[in-house]
């Protein structure tokens, strides 16, 4: 997954935003990472939602799960 990120990383942000400096890199990839690659860019491995989306979902899944199902009386 993590190589997954950094090809990302690398040709959606990196290799189009032409940083001149380091505080450009500084200032823009926490942006990039937070607010588009967590909360809009779409992973096909999470069902083709954001993974801020897909933690709502799983997590509400989980919640509402029965705690009783599957063990043995």
């Amino acid at each position: 997954m993590a190589e997954s990120f950094m090809k990302t990383l690398k040709i959606e942000e990196v290799y189009l935003s032409g940083y001149r400096t380091l505080d450009d890199v500084q200032t823009r990839l926490p942006y990039f990472i937070e607010q588009v690659y967590n909360h809009k860019r779409l992973h096909s491995a999470l069902g083709y939602r954001p993974p801020e989306e897909f933690e709502a979902f799983w997590t509400a899944a989980q919640i509402n799960q029965d705690p009783c199902r599957g063990t043995l009386t």
